[in-house]
């Protein structure tokens, strides 16, 4: 038992990818790298924004920093990986690596669940509850909320990581995605998972089901808000806003929940694989577009910003 303890923390793992080296593998990379330099460039640009510009230092906009940040570590954390095994053709990684990639993974995926929730909580109580709003939402409390997001989010991934690192691995050492996960990393396994699983789903009703429950409630007494304002304009307006916000959150959640609250026998790789591009790397490209480009003051602090680069560069 402790020679196969000491080799399932000793010997790599291999990553079997997403991609096929042939042309069309190199266009999919091509495509993926492109997808991850708009998702870096797109929210560092609007933490830079709203970093420097004082009008947006609201509670809203500094969720919104937080969330860009975790959509650059988080993209960061599988793409260049993936992207190096495949220009240099090895697909192995070490244990330690893999171990790294499953804990910032899973606080990433965790914190931005939280966060989102917060940031719909954020927006139910500024349409439907505006004159509370300096008491039930100002900075102290937005602080509070981000911290919060990621201290809970770093507890549940220490102790998820923890275990499925002490988990004996038998056999093959192939992992039929293009990163480290967890249920990808459960198949692995040579003893019954069963018990754990369990805990997986206590952590998604907490992470996922809950947190999703609170952004369709939040807006949903949005909405009805919306309804009795009198201007045709602003309710198109707030329907526009409020239905993009939740196609992000649907694209988000409704993966994350589809592949962590399955059971074990239910996931196939290729579902696994389609399932976590959409979190792992669509949708972080996707956030700074549907939470800030549609959004009068941040398109205002940017004509400003670049009106001020091009005064000084003239």
């Amino acid at each position: 038992m402790w020679e196969e303890k000491n080799q399932t923390f000793v010997k790599d793992f291999i990553l079997l990818g997403l991609l096929h080296q042939n042309q069309y593998g190199f266009l999919f990379l091509t495509l993926i790298l492109i997808i991850f330099m708009a998702a870096i460039t797109g929210n560092t640009v609007l933490i830079l924004l709203i970093r420097f510009e004082i009008r947006l230092h609201t509670p809203m906009y500094f969720l919104l920093s937080h969330l860009s940040f975790m959509d650059i570590l988080h993209i960061s954390n599988i793409v260049p990986k993936m992207a190096s095994n495949f220009i240099s053709g090895k697909n192995s990684i070490s244990f330690a690596g893999c171990g790294v990639q499953i804990f910032f993974s899973l606080i990433f995926l965790g914190s931005e669940c939280l966060l989102l929730s917060a940031m719909s909580y954020d927006r139910y109580v500024a349409i439907c509850r505006p004159l509370h709003y300096p008491i039930l939402m100002n900075h102290r409390i937005s602080v509070l909320l981000a911290a919060g997001c990621w201290l809970v989010g770093t507890i549940n991934s220490t102790i998820h990581t923890t275990y499925v690192l002490h988990l004996p691995f038998c056999g093959t050492r192939a992992i039929d995605h293009f990163f480290c996960e967890v249920p990808a990393m459960l198949k692995l396994s040579c003893v019954d998972t069963s018990h754990y699983e369990g805990g997986i789903n206590v952590s998604g009703v907490v992470f996922l089901l809950t947190p999703f429950s609170i952004i369709l409630a939040s807006y949903h007494q949005i909405l009805r808000t919306v309804l009795h304002i009198k201007s045709m304009e602003a309710q198109k307006k707030a329907f526009s806003t409020c239905s993009s916000h939740l196609v992000v959150v649907i694209m988000y959640y409704g993966p994350c929940i589809f592949t962590y609250m399955r059971p074990r026998s239910y996931h196939t790789p290729g579902q696994d694989k389609v399932l976590a591009i959409l979190y792992t790397i669509l949708t972080p490209m996707l956030n700074p577009i549907i939470y800030s480009l549609r959004n009068k003051d941040v398109l205002c602090a940017l004509k400003k910003v670049l009106g001020k680069a091009l005064v000084h560069r003239n």
